[in-house]
């Protein structure tokens, strides 16, 4: 099985126009030493950013109940290019892509840069060869995985998210207020609510403060639909 023909089968698309996919591996440090001037990806990875953009933007549009704000962060996270990197890894893209020998023997293989722009490129090769449905197929697993890091991610701190989602609202107050505090001192045991505008939204408890406020923010996302 050639490069190409195993580079298809991991992308699981198989190209019409063959040429496309080599030049969105054609990095400028290998196109440059060539005697015959041949195309690199810079111009793919143009086009690719784009298309990465809008495939993006729509599957947060439609699988995401957040604020305007909380789905311009999550774009972001989603297209960054620790996240594309990441992607480009799990392809295991930096064995396809054609380097120049200065780059190849500086580890370019291997830096995220350089595969995050890859993965721009073979984003566009894909569209110009079948178009924006098959781009998106092959973009949906990646930016699926990535949300669900991403919240992962987000509810690791409960208060954190629970603050910025009631600062989209600036006449919204929250308070966390103590209400109960019992055990002996090795076991405390601590009840807080959480209120917003006088409203208690909810209720947590822990053996410290903190804890109990946390747990009460969780509750309080819960109540407001955002703990998906």
């Amino acid at each position: 099985m050639s490069g190409l023909q195993e580079l298809m089968k991991r992308l699981g698309y198989n190209f019409r126009k063959p040429s496309l996919l080599e030049r969105a591996i054609t990095h400028s440090s290998y196109a440059n030493e060539r005697r015959t001037p041949i195309p690199s990806n810079e111009r793919l990875e143009f086009l690719g950013d784009s298309v990465l953009g809008v495939v993006t933007a729509v599957y947060l549009f439609t699988n995401d109940k957040g604020a305007e704000g909380e789905l311009t962060r999550l774009r972001a996270a989603l297209v960054c290019e620790k996240a594309l990197h990441s992607y480009s890894k799990k392809l295991e893209l930096g064995s396809f892509i054609k380097l120049g020998r200065g780059e190849q023997r500086s580890g370019g293989s291997s830096r995220p840069s350089i595969l995050a722009d890859a993965f721009e490129a073979v984003v566009a090769a894909i569209f110009l060869d079948g178009g924006m449905e098959s781009a998106r197929d092959f973009l949906l697993p990646f930016l699926e995985s990535e949300l669900t890091n991403q919240k992962q991610i987000r509810f690791n701190d409960y208060k954190t998210t629970l603050q910025e989602i009631i600062q989209q609202n600036p006449e919204e107050h929250l308070e966390y207020v103590s209400t109960a505090e019992s055990g002996p001192d090795h076991n405390k045991q601590f009840t807080v609510e959480v209120h917003l505008n006088s409203n208690v939204v909810g209720e947590g408890r822990g053996h410290s403060k903190k804890e109990a406020e946390q747990q009460a923010a969780h509750q309080a996302l819960k109540l407001m639909g955002y703990d998906r």
